[in-house]
């Protein structure tokens, strides 16, 4: 591809802005952030300047939302089926809701749900992706149309993958993005939080900045999660006595969650390794082949190291918003041989809540733009493209302040 123009009023009207990202980039080749923010670093930058001199903000060129939404269907027995421009949810044989085409950016199918051969063609002539989830919401697999056409991001992308220094780059540019972001979550949220665990988590982040090895990198976050997960019911708001015990995390724990904490949070993060997959695939990856994650049967490794920054950002903030404000309730979770899970109602008003979260609209730290959160990820899924492909030096993880 050709670099992206400089400063050009030819861009608003190109439809590949959303592509190219011409002032983003041209902004990190200069090598320094907006001026509203601090840097990964910690320290102020100063106001961005082009080669001549001239300052050169970021336009937002792409619209700050997708107008299109994602649809879930969750109950048991039910089908999709196609009528003309329309998705129809039937249970039974009753239709129960619908969806029109155009409005779908993405089908996410929860368990024994069925999908007409009718339906499943069309949404693929769309490049609409379908999602295929168990019960629980863990990612079975993808239905997309035939792969990305850029075959040039894929070829650096294996290439990348196997030169452990690049490797080794990247992971540190996301494990240092989560690290600043759980530690800016404790800071905004937290009640009484003991004295030096914000100190820790910044000296852990520094060393995340530092690691020489991936090994290293991987003790150094598991160091951070645990502080992390230790002062986590800290941000919690004070309840009745009913309700306390219910909401309460000491540490994280999975395969299977044995508390309702670690329950709702699990069923967060599958949804956002949902959402990074469709991400990256739309983008032209390999969602399979990662950096810091390294390669496993079966873990799509790029989507667990894409959405590192944004575990705390969405998924964490969204589990605490629905617990703080009572949306969720201890009957919306079942106990079952030591494992706990959510409800059918329980994961209606989850995905509420975390489709609320991709939509809101939040101020790019680097670009100084408001775009929602599902922009977000689609503005870093190209970011490290652009550094794959050299056009960039390196790889801006999204950290709020």
């Amino acid at each position: 591809m050709p670099p992206p123009l400089v400063d050009s009023p030819k861009c608003p009207r190109c439809s590949l802005v959303g592509i190219c990202l011409p002032d983003e980039v041209n902004l990190l080749r200069i090598g320094v952030e907006h001026p509203s923010t601090s840097s990964i670093q910690d320290n102020v930058s100063p106001p961005p300047v082009s080669t001549a001199g001239q300052r050169t903000d970021p336009r937002r060129l792409v619209p700050a939302r997708d107008d299109r939404l994602a649809v879930y269907v969750q109950g048991q027995g039910h089908s999709v089926g196609l009528k003309g421009e329309v998705l129809e949810i039937r249970d039974k044989g009753k239709v129960i809701n619908e969806a029109r085409l155009m409005e779908i950016s993405q089908l996410s199918l929860f368990g024994n749900v069925q999908l007409s051969a009718q339906a499943l063609r069309e949404l693929a002539a769309r490049e609409v992706p379908i999602v295929h989830l168990s019960y629980g919401g863990w990612l079975n697999a993808v239905t997309t149309p035939p792969p990305h056409k850029n075959i040039e991001l894929r070829r650096r992308q294996f290439a990348t993958a196997a030169d452990p220094a690049l490797c080794l780059r990247l992971a540190r540019a996301f494990v240092s993005g989560k690290i600043r972001n759980t530690r800016t979550l404790l800071r905004r949220n937290a009640r009484a939080l003991p004295a030096g665990v914000l100190y820790q988590l910044a000296a852990t982040r520094r060393r995340a900045g530092d690691a020489e090895l991936l090994e290293q990198l991987l003790g150094i976050e598991g160091t951070a999660a645990r502080e992390y997960f230790a002062h986590f019911a800290r941000m919690f708001k004070p309840g009745d006595d009913a309700r306390a015990p219910a909401f309460e995390l000491t540490s994280r724990n999975r395969r299977p969650p044995r508390d309702p904490v670690n329950a709702l949070l699990s069923f967060l993060y599958a949804l956002l390794t949902k959402e990074m997959m469709v991400t990256l695939i739309g983008v032209g990856f390999d969602p399979y082949l990662g950096f810091y994650h390294q390669p496993r049967y079966g873990r799509p490794a790029l989507a667990l190291d894409l959405m590192e920054e944004f575990r705390p950002l969405v998924a964490d903030s969204v589990a605490i918003g629905i617990i703080n404000n009572g949306e969720l309730r201890p009957s919306d979770f079942i106990a079952r041989a030591g494992a706990v899970a959510l409800t059918d109602s329980g994961r209606r008003r989850v995905i509420d809540a975390y489709e609320r979260r991709l939509d809101t609209l939040v101020t790019h730290p680097r670009f100084g733009y408001a775009v929602s959160y599902r922009r977000i990820f689609e503005v870093q899924a190209r970011l490290l493209a652009r550094f794959l492909l050299g056009e960039i030096e390196a790889y801006p993880a999204f950290c709020t302040r």
